[in-house]
């Protein structure tokens, strides 16, 4: 016998323009060498390692959260053609685990620094680990309380608290989104000067998008300041000719605009990181789920980076709404231009049945919304039925939480 389950699934209308027919519009995204990036990273990576360690030993995933990790800025010398890190930056990696199962004594402070140093290796390559950075683990024995909810019950939820997601990107967040894993992924070979370090902040006014690119330099491949002031120009310009791909309107493309070439201050760095020279660095201070920061958009304040991927719906449903709004637009073809999802847990509630889940819709004009509605409801609990699919596709490294 197969048992219904009986989910609140809320479908309504918005009768909003979409974002692309807004006036204006602003996005934000911090590249993956921005110290707040990077506090996300390391949180996450550290929970997927604890996560794989606690499946290889007892099959499943035990109690753990990693998501306050901590970054406090160094100080840095740079200079063209080399420099110096003068004291390192100091990263705290703290947060709660099962560190002890019966008598047995689990390896989880050697597992969270391997990851954490793995982690640093493959997005931040100028950084040297045994001399540029202290990693300090402080991961202690998690709360009896939420490991007995966490533990016993695997899939009651451990907080009550809610998730956002939205779809598709607008023209802007496309943009901006494209521009910085462009420079931190293809652009690379040929900019090596160009650190990892890189924020992209868009605005749209009508017809015109402003794109702002603040870019760590590395000072060991830029001999002097010529080299710079030209790096920094082709930067710009490929910025905008790969902006221009994506948009009929008109773009306009700065590149450190806080560099005063007449008074000699440019944006130099040894590592490409402005962590090295006093920058600090939290989990969940800079990119939501969707790897960007929308304030034109709903956003859950939640971090999801870190927290563990079974019972955590600070993130797991940030990561399924997201999920299901592009799943809506995908499948609903032109009947919806946009969707918006939220979800909200109770603590001790199935994760799988939400107190809430609402999707509101821009449905496209001639569509009907009484079809459309049917459908969203479908998709919406064939997600809620398949949440397990999230931790999945989390521990395997499939989904981005920032």
């Amino acid at each position: 016998m197969i048992l219904m389950v009986r989910r609140n699934i809320v479908v309504e209308r918005l009768r909003v323009p979409s974002m692309d027919r807004q006036k204006t519009e602003l996005v934000e995204r911090k590249g993956i060498g921005h110290p707040d990036s990077i506090a996300d990273g390391l949180a996450e990576s550290m929970s997927r390692a604890l996560s794989k360690m606690y499946i290889e030993r007892y099959g499943r995933i035990l109690h753990h959260n990693t998501d306050e990790t901590q970054i406090v800025g160094g100080q840095s010398a740079p200079r063209f053609g080399g420099g110096n890190v003068l004291e390192p930056v100091y990263v705290l990696l703290v947060g709660r685990a099962v560190t002890h199962v019966g008598k047995e004594r689990l390896p989880y402070r050697s597992t969270a620094i391997k990851a954490a140093r793995d982690y640093l290796k493959s997005c931040c390559p100028n950084l040297d680990l045994d001399e540029d950075i202290t990693l300090d683990c402080r991961i202690g024995q998690g709360s009896v309380d939420l490991r007995s909810v966490y533990d016993t019950q695997r899939h009651l939820a451990n907080d009550t608290s809610f998730g956002v997601g939205y779809a598709p990107y607008s023209e802007t967040e496309r943009i901006v989104l494209e521009t910085e894993k462009k420079i931190n992924g293809p652009w690379k070979k040929k900019m090596k000067g160009v650190g990892e370090d890189v924020k992209v902040m868009g605005s749209r006014k009508r017809d015109r998008i402003n794109l702002t690119v603040a870019a760590a330099m590395v000072s060991g491949y830029i001999p002097d300041r010529d080299h710079y002031i030209s790096l920094v120009e082709e930067l710009r310009d490929m910025v905008h000719d790969h902006a221009v791909k994506l948009t009929d309107r008109e773009v306009v493309v700065d590149v450190n605009t806080a560099d005063n070439y007449k008074r000699n201050v440019f944006y130099l760095t040894v590592t490409g990181l402005s962590m090295e020279n006093g920058d600090d660095g939290s989990v969940g201070r800079g990119n939501r789920a969707n790897g960007l920061i929308t304030p034109y958009r709903p956003m859950s304040m939640e971090a999801t980076s870190g927290k563990n991927p079974v019972t955590h719906v600070g993130k797991i449903y940030n990561l399924l709404s997201l999920r299901i709004a592009e799943n809506i637009v995908k499948e609903l073809g032109g009947d919806v231009e946009e969707a918006y999802v939220r979800i909200l847990s109770q603590i001790g509630h199935p994760i799988d049945r939400p107190q809430l889940a609402s999707a509101q819709l821009v449905v496209a004009k001639g569509a009907s919304f009484r079809k459309v509605s049917k459908e969203v409801k479908g998709i919406v609990d064939s997600w809620l039925t398949d949440i397990g699919s999230i931790t999945d596709m989390v521990v395997e490294g499939k989904i981005s939480t920032f």
